[in-house]
């Protein structure tokens, strides 16, 4: 299934990775569409983040990791920090104030890249972004 992730007016191509993370794209899935603000995170590097609370997509870890690269998305179920989704922009070493997390790398954007820097930059230094995920 193709997506678009709108954020802060720009629209990138992202895909599902259901073979490496079926249940987390199957769970995330059933949620479309699905929206949202982007904030930058506070420990993990060059990433933004959308905090989810206590929000379980009934998933546990598949595909996770904690070093993601630029464009791909993770999905933290939750457990000793809060349900989150991060989306990369650079160098990042997930973690929260508990200490190093691990996320399921279950979306991967396919165009725009080039743009996620200024994503980064608008969350920083002007606050929370809307992001919007959809089928394409």
């Amino acid at each position: 299934m193709k997506l678009v992730i709108e954020i802060a007016g720009m629209a990138f191509d992202a895909r599902f990775e259901t073979e490496k993370a079926p249940k987390t794209c199957a769970a995330f899935a059933s949620r479309l569409p699905f929206d949202g603000k982007v904030v930058h995170v506070r420990w993990s590097g060059e990433a933004v983040w959308i905090p989810l609370g206590d929000t379980d997509f009934g998933v546990g870890y598949e595909n996770h990791t904690s070093y993601p690269a630029p464009g791909q998305i993770l999905l933290y179920p939750g457990g000793i920090s809060e349900t989150e989704i991060l989306l990369a922009y650079g160098g990042v070493h997930f973690a929260s104030k508990m200490g190093q997390l691990a996320g399921n790398h279950f979306i991967t954007l396919t165009s725009g890249l080039e743009r996620l820097l200024e994503i980064g930059r608008l969350a920083l230094w002007e606050g929370a972004q809307p992001i919007r995920f959809r089928n394409g």
